[in-house]
């Protein structure tokens, strides 16, 4: 097991009405003005906006408001949020939402505390967030694990450019999580937000470290629970512990939890960065899901052993000791099949992407030819594109 250094500071409010005591836990924490940040009308239609809005009034606290959060957030908005929160004097941000909110709260949060800097400059690594607005968040969206994670996530719309970055100030001083606000959240967005939980382990889990046995042990935990929820919640979206197992998973999943002690960089997020960055359209758990299986099955043969080990135990397939590969092609065949029963896309050709673009996302992955891609087998700009190759056609 390698070192590491485990810091994870985000209280957590977990469970029914969470989302009531918003206006007391923000004067709890010292706060006078908040920016409530969310995405389209589906927080006013539920009622959700005006509760939280009551609650902070309440509280005496001052807010002020900026929705159109899109799914895959952008880079305009973030710098709307930022000059509002100047305006304004803005000392909390409230995310309500899913993790697209979070992001752009994230970045808001990064460029309204650093007024010297360009926010985007942080996410091209250009420039390092010396402070920050803090961020706090009512969760809507069992996915992307950012209310408990430093990682942030965002577009800029003019280069078609997808960055991320991790930051400790990007860490959600706390965070709202109450399962019954994901009842309504649709079959599609469910089933990636499933995918999406399961990948932010899946991406630690075959990692390039040896020797994590109980790092292992919890991911195939998690994971298992996972396939589990998330086969309920897709025929019955009202069951409280499938959505309660989801949200709570979805935080331990991106929270460091599950890669603790090993060496990791998410490839298959790498990848489709690119693809949502050239099409907004593309749900990002429904690009992870067409490009998982094709990813495994380019790398597995490198450690055949690793992807046998999670064929048996998180998806009980039979070992075959005199052919491992067999025992690893059926596991990625077993996640496959999973993805495709929730609705996800197992190809980029059902996401119609379009071939004649697979060298530039490439090129753009590779930083325009500044890096290559470490993990079980490391990917350059050839490699990359034979995956989204291998990625196209329907099966």
């Amino acid at each position: 097991m390698k070192n590491f250094d485990c810091t994870i500071p985000t209280r957590i409010i977990f469970g029914e009405d969470g989302e009531k005591r918003v206006g007391e836990l923000v004067k709890e924490y010292g706060f006078h003005k908040v920016l409530i940040h969310y995405g389209g009308g589906s927080v006013k239609r539920s009622g959700l906006l005006e509760l939280v809005e009551n609650s902070l009034k309440e509280a005496g606290i001052q807010y002020v408001e900026l929705g159109g959060v899109q799914a895959n957030p952008v880079l305009s908005l973030v710098r709307e949020g930022i000059e509002l929160c100047r305006k304004e004097q803005v000392d909390l941000i409230l995310a309500v939402g899913g993790g697209s909110v979070l992001d752009s709260s994230k970045a808001i949060g990064d460029g309204g505390g650093n007024p010297e800097s360009d926010v985007w400059n942080f996410f091209i690594g250009k420039d390092v967030p010396k402070g920050h607005i803090p961020v706090a968040a009512i969760l809507t969206l069992s996915a992307s694990g950012s209310e408990m994670s430093q990682s942030a996530v965002l577009t800029n719309e003019e280069t078609g450019l997808k960055r991320g970055f991790n930051s400790p100030t990007h860490q959600p001083l706390f965070s709202i999580c109450n399962p019954k606000l994901t009842y309504t959240v649709s079959k599609f967005q469910t089933g990636c937000g499933t995918v999406d939980i399961m990948m932010h382990t899946l991406e630690r889990y075959f990692g390039w470290s040896k020797d994590s046995a109980i790092t292992d042990r919890i991911a195939e935990g998690l994971l298992k629970a996972v396939i589990e929820a998330g086969r309920v919640a897709d025929q019955n979206p009202e069951d409280y512990e499938a959505r309660a197992t989801l949200m709570w998973a979805g935080s331990l999943s991106h929270n460091g939890l599950t890669g603790l002690g090993r060496e990791f960089l998410m490839q298959v997020h790498q990848l489709e960065h690119e693809l949502s960055g050239m099409y907004p359209r593309i749900a990002h758990g429904a690009g992870l899901s067409a490009l998982w299986a094709s990813w495994a099955r380019y790398v597995c043969p490198v450690w055949p052993e690793r992807f046998a080990q999670y064929a048996v135990r998180v998806w009980n397939v039979e070992m075959d000791f005199e052919n491992p590969l067999a025992t690893a092609l059926a596991g990625i065949s077993a996640t496959e099949e999973f993805f495709r029963s929730l609705g996800m896309p197992i190809s980029l050709e059902e996401l119609e992407a379009e071939p004649e673009r697979f060298e530039e996302m490439a090129e753009k992955c590779t930083n325009f030819g500044k890096r290559t891609l470490a993990g079980i087998r490391k990917l350059d700009k050839q490699e990359m594109i034979e995956i989204y190759q291998l990625a196209y056609p329907r099966r």
